[in-house]
This record gives C-alpha cells, structure tokens and sequence, in this order.
C-alpha cells in the first residue's frame, strides 16, 4: 500500500440500519453530530436505510413495488397529449 494515503482519524462509530433497527459498531472516518449511547457507551451515530441485515439479497426476501399503479397514473396524466 502507498504511505500518506490512507485516513488517520479511525474511531469507532455506530451505524443504525433504519429499515430494522439493526445496529453494529465499528471503526470509519465518516463525520456525524448524532450520538448513541451502545453498551453502556456514547458513540457517534450513522443512520442508514439499508444493510447486509435487510438488503434483499442477504435476507432472500423480496419486498413488492407498486409499479403498475405509477405506470396507470403516468399514462392517464399524459393520455390527452396523444395524438
């Protein structure tokens, strides 16, 4: 690896899957002013929407998308510009 390239500042943080509540601990770098007290210890805290423990592809579940109904209310929006 280079010297010089990498980050100094590693510290543990806390990220929050916000989808299930979900959380784990780790060292980043990322900046954060939300905190978190985990195990009897305030950390900072990283809010995400999604991760290993609820992406579709780890969990084998699937969540359904209601794209008929937008693609219904598209074309009704737009059906009196046709020619």
């Amino acid at each position: 690896m280079k010297n010089g390239i990498h980050p100094e500042n590693y510290r543990l943080v806390v990220f929050k899957d916000m989808s299930n509540d979900e959380v784990f601990l780790c060292k980043s770098t990322a900046d954060t002013k939300d905190t978190i007290e985990y195990e009897g210890t305030e950390y900072p805290l990283i809010k995400m929407e999604i991760s290993s423990t609820s992406h579709p592809f780890y969990t084998g579940k699937t969540k359904l998308v209601d794209t008929a109904g937008r693609v219904d209310k598209f074309m009704n929006k737009y059906k009196k510009f046709a020619k």
